[in-house]
């Protein structure tokens, strides 16, 4: 819990009328050590400086090596990113040396335990335990992490399992806005307060690290919180904080899981943004810093003007996966009459790419690493052709179809349905592909990569022909039929996704024992844009009925998709849906694309086909 109130103004006062130790004493320094301490002049008490390193990660999302665990190689992309723990730790190391480690705080900003085949592994397969610590609290803890906020992939696996999680670290896990489902009280710590003593300093800098996680949590993991855990928004909880820490502490540093540029992928789901710390930093005067989180984006800094104070707040996020590091450094100056107070402050970012990983970090974490990549290529089956989904999103893919007919048949097994069962999944991730021949484990679960379980509910067709269309604001409007490079078509930019839509907010709807066909016509504007709806060769009526197979980020309204959160659900036993697509791999021990595979749906402008580049 945060550390006692600080040594009030009127003790640093009155030392300043006596000996060096009453002051040093008054400042929290132990008697003996006061006393053997050399008397200060006067100037030196008036013109005391400090500088305080602040290094921040966040999204690492269980990435312990610069290793592709899809791939089976090391990890590289366009721009030669690095990834992994083990690489941040060396940069971690060369800045505490170069600063001095007395003057450098290392802070988080969440999303640590899920989001690679490791993530899984020590979640479902070998979950962690009081015997069996997860990895990502074996490398932060040895890194000597000050805090960390509350990610919103944090609550995932359930809270039971994040717990487990939290009693392995050795740093306090915050989150602020995560709340008592009937007190309305935090049930986790809000803040810390860390006591520094800068290089050279004679008084002590008492820096508050309040941590907030995404009030998203309420509905991506409704199955795991709700009833247990109610999540304020990012701005509401700073309001009620950061006075209070700015009444107990020097520097007030803000760790968001939420992302700089307001926008919400739930639309008005809930009453609070989805990304709000810009919103923040305007809105609650007394802030000093921001580390933000949440967007995968990099910010090496962002200055936002509160609109009470009229000062400038810094923000920073370094990229995902470990790929960067931020560097905030706050220069302070002290008064006896004030204290210390912040002078300036600027960020910047490094990059993991420029040093080796950390040789005690990979010591510590080579077995953990070494289980999983000989789990996860471990066969499981055979293919008759290879499939890939690199043109998913914009082409009917065999990928899709694939974790279409597994989802809906898992639904029909399960409930017997009267109603015709369709299913919804979108491209996931552009690299996966199953070869033709050997399978493995790893090749299954690259299509896909979220940690997401199975739901069913019950559409009528006016719905579902709703839903595609929401689904379709990801094309951008085109002219004519091209060709386009696939980048001027697909991820528009909108209100809600001012980066542009992600891949994962296109869905593709496919009909299980007969087919769902439709055209999108990229011609017109949102919303208009869904031609030809048909199942099992004829018109879909307004009222037809539908069992429609959905995975449970978007039944809980991740996306803002019209109608899936509040339709009847008909199926949830919680099944994993990659497990799901692993164990009938496993069990049919053949894949064959036959199985499955159609043209359901396909891009036209004003009716004709539009031809993709690539």
């Amino acid at each position: 819990m945060p550390a006692p109130h600080p040594v009030s103004r009127r003790r640093l006062l009155a030392g300043l009328g006596g000996s060096a130790a009453a002051i040093l004493t008054a400042a929290g320094m132990s008697p003996e050590a006061a006393a053997a301490a050399p008397r200060p002049a006067a100037d030196d008490l008036r013109k005391q400086t400090a500088r305080l390193t602040l290094l921040g990660t966040t999204d690492l999302h269980a990435h312990v090596f610069n290793w592709d665990y899809y791939n089976n190689a090391e990890y590289d992309d366009a721009k030669h990113n690095d990834v992994g723990i083990a690489k941040v730790a060396t940069l971690v190391a060369a800045m505490r040396k170069q600063r001095g480690r007395r003057n450098v705080l290392l802070l988080d900003s969440g999303d640590t335990i899920q989001g690679t085949p490791l993530g899984t592994y020590y979640a479902k397969v070998k979950p962690i335990s009081r015997n069996r610590v997860h990895p990502m609290a074996t490398a932060m803890n040895a890194m000597e992490f000050d805090a960390s906020a509350l990610g919103n992939h944090e609550f995932n696996y359930g809270i039971d399992f994040l717990r487990t999680f939290q009693q392995q670290l050795r740093f306090p896990l915050l989150g602020a806005n995560a709340l008592d489902w009937n007190t309305r009280r935090p049930v986790f710590q809000p803040y810390t307060i860390k006591t520094m003593w800068p290089s050279g300093a004679l008084f002590p800098v008492r820096v508050a690290i309040l941590g907030l996680t995404n009030p998203g949590v309420a509905i991506w993991d409704k199955a795991n919180v709700e009833n247990r855990m109610h999540f304020d928004g990012v701005v509401e909880q700073a309001k009620i904080w950061v006075p209070r820490l700015r009444r107990i502490a020097d520097v007030v540093v803000v760790l968001t899981h939420s992302g700089a540029d307001t926008s919400s992928s739930y639309g008005d789901a809930l009453p609070y943004p989805e990304n709000a710390s810009t919103l923040m930093a305007e809105q609650v005067p007394g802030i000093d810093a921001v580390l933000v989180g949440h967007a995968h984006v990099e910010i090496q800094d962002r200055f936002v003007t509160n609109k009470a104070t009229g000062k400038q707040v810094l923000l920073t996020e370094p990229l995902c996966w470990g790929e960067r590091l931020s560097v905030i450094e706050l220069e302070l100056t002290h008064s006896p009459l004030h204290g210390w107070q912040l002078a300036s402050a600027d960020s910047h970012t490094l990059n993991s790419n420029t040093v080796p990983e950390d040789a005690h970090i990979a010591k510590l974490l080579t077995a953990d690493h070494q289980a999983v990549v000989t789990y996860v290529n471990s066969p499981v089956a055979t293919c008759t052709a290879a499939m890939s989904a690199a043109t998913a999103r914009y082409q009917d893919s065999s990928c899709v179809d694939f974790i279409n007919y597994v989802q809906a048949d898992a639904v029909k097994t399960a409930i017997s349905p009267s109603l015709p069962v369709l299913s919804i999944a979108a491209p996931f991730n552009r690299a996966a592909a199953i070869p033709a021949g050997t399978v493995s484990v790893r090749d299954v679960a690259g299509l896909y990569i979220y940690d997401n379980t199975l739901l069913a509910v019950q559409l009528t067709g006016a719905q579902v022909k709703d839903y595609l269309e929401k689904s379709c604001e990801y094309f951008q409007q085109v002219s004519g039929v091209g060709p386009y490079p696939a980048d001027q078509v697909t991820n528009a930019k909108t209100p809600a996704a001012p980066n542009g839509t992600p891949d994962y907010n296109y869905d593709i709807v496919s009909g299980l024992d007969a087919r769902l066909t439709y055209d999108i016509d990229i011609a017109q504007p949102a919303g208009k844009r869904i031609v030809n709806l048909a199942y099992d060769g004829k018109p879909v009526a307004a009222d037809q009925g539908f069992v429609v197979a959905v995975n449970n980020y978007r039944q809980s309204g991740g996306g803002g998709f019209p109608h899936i959160s509040t339709a009847t659900v008909l199926y949830n036993q919680q099944k994993d849906i990659r497990q799901l697509l692993i164990d009938w791999a496993t069990k049919e021990k053949t894949i064959d694309p036959a199985t499955f595979a159609t043209v359901d749906w396909k891009l036209v402008a004003n009716g004709q086909p539009v031809q993709i580049t690539g």
